[in-house]
């Protein structure tokens, strides 16, 4: 691709109509947004339990795996293939980091878990780009090889050694965690205080600067370092041209093939980080079926976030939230989110409202109304339900989210070189 053609595509105008990307300004408004109205439930449900420093070290550390799963899904889509195989990839990822990391310690074992997920990514990209198989299909068998391969393996390997067996690994190292001193004493008490929004802020700073692992910081920075390769180098010019064009990014010069393969094989080695997160730092132990559907969630994640990493993270960070809730507080918190589902119905009644869309908002007018009856008469909500909210929150921002989404155009379509002569 010539130089002029790369300077003309950074100046052509988005398509999907002229419609704003979600910018660091408008991510930073949102999170401002929703942690005042958070704060504002918190005090009427008197759960203050929500924003305190162990809830949200709790939800980054569960959103940690959800947002590398959703970075994989989002290099492989912006090169035009869909990865439904990040569950798999995950679970490589867990298998070979916890492999490693209990003979050679954890950074070694996360080396490991970014190779498996890798190979799943690599066998992914023979599969689709290669043979032109179609890609939920091949995702699907990556997810049911992955499963049958670390059983099998398991029971040549953890069952032989002392504290391990054919459903989990022995104890894994730690990684170091980082507690900045001073700052998180002092946003503890804060916390403790429980004032509007003051105390909310420093629940969050406290979370961020206490009992922080290495790998965390590590898949922090690779939110921006995929945003700046993806669209501020000519590489992931090139590489989302694949997904857009792939026709005429050939006309250019590109290799279509080897952007392919490249974005595959990296979306399974992220996947695959998160995996090994799972097994070292979040359990430091490897058990079978531990990654528990969060591929999938991360695939969700993505598209909530508008195949954006910005918006991923926010879509990570929601469903890592909403996980944390039953694990601190259980039914009270879930409880209390039943006040703030309420109340953003309303907001989106509102906004219906506005637009005009009268059936929408009698929707959004009626569900709020249920929510609002279902808080008041209850203490608390069935324990099938705060086991359920997780899954529940992706299918409503995915409902609610769908009206604005814009995928890469030729996500998914089947390639050969050449189709366009």
């Amino acid at each position: 691709m010539s130089t002029s053609s790369v300077s003309a595509a950074k100046t052509a105008p988005t398509a999907g109509g002229g419609r704003k990307k979600l910018t660091l300004p408008w991510i930073l408004l949102i999170i401002a947004g929703g942690l005042a109205l958070v704060s504002v439930v918190r005090l009427i449900s008197g759960a203050n339990d929500l924003t305190s420093v162990g809830q949200v070290s709790g939800a980054l550390q569960l959103a940690v795996p959800i947002g590398l799963a959703g970075l994989g899904g989002l290099w492989a889509e912006r090169a035009g293939v869909v990865n439904i195989g990040l569950e798999g990839m995950m679970i490589l990822g867990t298998w070979f980091g916890a492999w490693a990391g209990y003979q050679w310690g954890p950074w070694t074992g996360v080396v490991f878990g970014i190779v498996g997920g890798a190979l799943g990514g690599l066998l992914h990209a023979i599969i689709t780009v290669t043979f032109n198989v179609n890609h939920i299909v091949s995702g699907v068998a990556v997810n049911i090889l992955a499963v049958g391969m670390t059983q099998y393996l398991s029971n040549y390997t953890f069952n032989e050694e002392p504290g391990g067996s054919s459903k989990q690994s022995p104890r894994i190292d730690p990684i170091t965690d980082i507690t900045v001193p001073g700052l998180s004493d002092w946003m503890a008490d804060l916390q403790a205080k429980h004032w509007f929004l003051v105390s909310d802020l420093a629940g969050v700073i406290g979370g961020l600067v206490t009992g922080l692992s290495l790998l965390t910081v590590v898949a922090l920075l690779l939110i921006p370092g995929t945003w700046w390769v993806l669209w501020r180098t000519s590489f992931g010019l090139r590489l989302r041209s694949c997904g857009e064009n792939p026709t005429a990014a050939e006309s250019l010069g590109v290799n279509v093939y080897k952007y392919k393969y490249i974005a595959v094989v990296v979306s399974g080695g992220l996947a695959g980080l998160g995996g090994a997160f799972l097994a070292i730092v979040s359990t430091g132990i490897y058990q079978e079926g531990q990654t528990g559907g969060r591929g999938y969630i991360g695939l969700a994640a993505m598209i909530f976030g508008n195949w954006m990493p910005g918006g991923m993270a926010l879509g990570a960070g929601l469903f890592g939230f909403t996980d944390s809730l039953k694990l601190r507080g259980g039914a009270e918190n879930v409880h209390a989110m039943l006040l703030l589902l309420a109340i953003l119905l309303v907001a989106a009644m509102a906004w219906q409202l506005y637009k005009k869309k009268y059936v929408q908002a009698g929707v959004a007018a009626a569900f709020a109304v249920l929510l609002f009856v279902w808080y008041s008469l209850t203490d608390e909500v069935p324990s099938q339900f705060v086991d359920a909210a997780p899954y529940v929150t992706t299918l409503l921002v995915l409902a609610l989210s769908a009206q604005r989404l814009r995928m890469p155009k030729a996500d998914g379509l089947p390639y050969r070189k050449g189709q366009g002569k």
